[in-house]
């Protein structure tokens, strides 16, 4: 046991656990006025619901004793066996509780990210339950498969520091899917849809950006150089993300939005998140730049393009820079800062087919799982609430409460 090692993980699990209501302040800025204190508490409740789940059941399918390499068996049920002993499969040098903590804490966000796409539209109820569902069937099999002793993804060999695959593609093709089983809001594309607080928005953004550096640095677990490593690239690459957006939509637009340098932060902050522990600082300003880029590309695209009403853009940003991010660690791992992985233009091409079939398989199954699920619940408690419902907005009709008393 190391002390120095047990506070650094107890300290990034309040620094991620602190990011989801972060991401209630960034959406919560981005949706109209009606709808704002609804869509905070869609990531607040969240936070509640999971941790309860992740106690009882959801941690042990995610990382309990191996079952065939996608699912955790029920031997740690109700954290049964797990106490302040270290588990030496997983980290060593800090108590089994502590981990079991801060793995909770990813569990906790990722379906918070998919909020995003569905906000101003979806049943309470059905959140709920989608959101019970999706982490035990969607998160728990593929954080198992990627992150657990035994599971067949990190078996073969694909690599995900702090959460691009099992977090960012999970969320973000899950976020698009549900967009599309929901449909458009009404009067999309017709009535104006803009942000009602962005300094709300940036609010968010700002601790989302503090609360990553637990997300990232701490997946080292413990506090040692590749810790520090991660804590560098991480605000690099953020930086480069929100240098990026924001001057392609000066050019674009003759403004430097706002927006799109919180934006831009996010994106590169999701980018990073699989390369954290497998590149250094120079290539860490390629990744920020790749995402501020594709990520504003993205977002055009699917909405003006495809006209999919993602109403946050949760795939634009987490989906694609999930992707870009994943397939750059394939690109740019070095095994000078990390002995586990050593990317393409290190001397090793493989890493990048190893990269693209992770992204293959966690997006297939996502978006394959996430529609049933989203099916399932549409026919029998259904999924959106009654049009005249929208239009009045979230807030009074779902909560009988009001984000201002203007």
């Amino acid at each position: 046991m190391d002390t120095g090692d047990t506070a650094w993980i107890l300290m990034s699990a309040g620094l991620v656990m602190l990011m989801t209501p972060a991401l209630g302040f960034f959406y919560g800025g981005l949706v109209r006025r009606k709808n704002a204190l609804s869509t905070i508490m869609h990531s607040f409740f969240i936070l509640a619901l999971i941790s309860v789940q992740w106690v009882l059941w959801g941690y042990t399918l995610s990382f309990g004793p191996d079952l065939g390499g996608v699912i955790g068996g029920l031997d740690w049920i109700g954290l049964r066996s797990v106490g302040p002993d270290p588990n030496p499969d997983y980290a060593a040098t800090i108590p089994h509780s502590a981990f079991m903590m801060y793995q909770g804490m990813f569990a906790i966000i990722t379906p918070a990210l998919i909020t995003g796409a569905f906000a101003e539209r979806m049943r309470f109820k059905a959140l709920v339950i989608f959101t019970l569902l999706w982490a035990t069937v969607v998160y728990a099999p593929i954080a198992h498969s990627v992150w657990a002793v035994g599971g067949w993804l990190r078996d073969y060999g694909a690599l995900d520091f702090a959460g691009g695959t099992v977090v960012h593609i999970s969320s973000g093709v899950s976020a698009l899917v549900a967009a599309m089983v929901l449909g458009k809001r009404k009067g999309f594309g017709k009535e104006e849809m803009e942000p009602h607080n962005l300094t709300l928005t940036v609010l968010g953004a700002g601790l989302l950006w503090f609360g990553w550096f637990g997300f990232n640095a701490g997946s080292a677990l413990a506090a040692n150089g590749l810790a520090a490593n991660a804590f560098v690239v991480t605000n690099t690459a953020a930086a480069m993300g929100a240098v990026t957006w924001m001057t392609i939509a000066w050019l674009r637009d003759g403004h430097p939005s706002v927006l799109g340098a919180a934006a831009g932060a996010v994106a590169g902050l999701v980018a990073i998140t699989p390369a954290s522990g497998f590149v250094g600082p120079s290539s860490s300003i390629v990744i920020g730049f790749g995402a501020g880029a594709l990520c504003f590309f993205a977002l055009d695209l699917i909405k003006e393009r495809f006209g999919i009403d993602d109403a946050l853009d949760v795939f634009a940003v987490h989906g694609i820079g999930g992707i870009w991010g994943a397939l750059a660690t394939g690109l740019f791992a070095d095994s000078a800062i990390n002995s586990a992985g050593e990317g393409l233009f290190f001397g090793n091409p493989d890493q990048l087919l190893k990269q693209a079939v992770a992204v293959g398989v966690v997006a297939g199954f996502a978006a394959i799982a996430s529609f049933v699920i989203l099916k399932a619940i549409d026919v029998t408690v259904g999924l959106r609430v009654p049009e005249e419902e929208e239009i009045a907005g979230l807030d009074p009709t779902t909560h009988g409460q009001f984000a201002y008393q203007l």
